[in-house]
């Protein structure tokens, strides 16, 4: 059986400003950079055989960070990127703040299009459009590596691992929407060799870790300003 380890950049500098990025290659914050570094702490002592990353500067970012503090060394490992692991394409609105959105469409428009499963914004993705091109990545891609054996950390979005893990975990899209993958702290997912996988956390459970750490990194960075 194998491990598969998943890792979703934490803060970057767009997200300080509440704006839609999607593709736009945007670097991580020092809040992110440090969920990153912590992650790198958690992954410690944990066997990795190949990475894969979307083409996104942040996902790289985030990745490089980890592994150069877990010691694995992000130079040392296999490294695999592709566009189908990149963040949902937010079309028109990239680049906009939720503010400009809500004077633009209104509040109810941006509920609708930040979590309605089949819904896109204008010349952008729903999250149905993101699955429909992580799902066959991993099929192709990744299952493969799992199912000879390989360790494998994928370091991706939002979105793209959102899609990923309601797969991996037999979640329905309203289920979703309850389930956030969390920035900076790496789960992982049991793989046998006849591809069934099981998960390791209880993702709601981890939902919860999660915001403890947040708010201590958060509180560090409050005392070191």
């Amino acid at each position: 059986m194998a491990k598969l380890w998943i890792l979703r950049h934490g803060q970057w500098l767009w997200n300080l400003q509440s704006r839609f990025t999607g593709w736009i290659d945007v670097g991580l914050s020092d809040r992110g950079r440090a969920e990153a570094q912590k992650a790198g702490e958690q992954l410690k002592g944990v066997r990795l055989d190949v990475l894969y990353t979307s083409v996104l500067s942040r996902s790289h970012e985030a990745a490089k960070l980890a592994l150069d503090v877990s010691g694995h060394g992000f130079d040392n490992l296999p490294r695999f990127e592709s566009q189908a692991l990149n963040e949902r394409h937010y079309g028109d609105l990239q680049g906009m703040t939720k503010a400009e959105f809500i004077e633009k469409y209104g509040q109810e428009e941006l509920e609708k299009w930040k979590e309605g499963y089949e819904l896109k914004p204008p010349n952008g993705e729903s999250f149905k459009d993101v699955a429909d091109r992580v799902v066959p990545y991993w099929h192709s891609n990744i299952l493969p590596d799992l199912k000879a054996g390989k360790h494998v950390l994928i370091s991706a979005h939002g979105s793209s691992l959102r899609m990923l893990v309601m797969m991996l975990s037999d979640f329905t899209a309203e289920e979703m929407l309850y389930i956030e993958v969390p920035t900076g702290y790496p789960f992982s997912y049991t793989v046998q060799p006849d591809g069934s996988v099981t998960c390791d956390v209880n993702m709601r459970e981890l939902n919860d870790e999660v915001k403890k750490m947040r708010e201590d990194i958060a509180a560090k960075q409050l005392q070191s300003s």
